[in-house]
């Protein structure tokens, strides 16, 4: 008997909830190093960068940006208050996810996870090879 496989085939692009349940599920699965920094972080997904940030971040096109890590400790980038009004949060950015979904023709929550693993990794100072190695890894079935 050979087992059944599930397809799941979107009519629709993934909602910005879909996207949120897919990240909350896929944050379990990041690898020891990544998620020993994640107690305290919050993700949150949004349709596109605000101008705000791509001024910030002198970026040309806003779907180069997928995700953006915010320490809730910093007013902006090298800036840190004395006390932090909010957690950290990673922000997913939607449209620019999708893209590179289309793009790439990956599985949706692998995309995502390893998106996950480079924007907290590079955040926390880890090695594009030990970036690459973690994405690489196989962590709980998922991949």
């Amino acid at each position: 008997m050979e087992p059944q496989r599930i397809i799941m085939n979107y009519t629709v692009s993934p909602s910005l909830e879909d996207m949120e349940a897919i990240a909350a599920s896929v944050i379990e699965t990041l690898p020891d190093e990544i998620l020993r920094f994640c107690a305290e972080m919050d993700i949150a997904v949004e349709e596109m960068v605000d101008e705000t940030v791509e001024q910030d971040m002198d970026i040309d096109d806003p779907f180069e940006l997928v995700a953006l890590f915010k320490n809730g400790k910093e007013i902006s980038p090298g800036i840190e208050k004395k006390t932090a009004d909010q957690d950290d949060v990673l922000i997913l950015y939607r449209r620019a996810i999708l893209d590179l979904w289309c793009e790439s023709g990956e599985d949706l929550s692998g995309l995502i996870r390893q998106i996950m693993i480079e924007e907290l990794g590079r955040n926390y100072d880890f090695s594009d090879d030990e970036i690459e190695e973690m994405v690489e890894r196989h962590y709980q079935g998922l991949l």
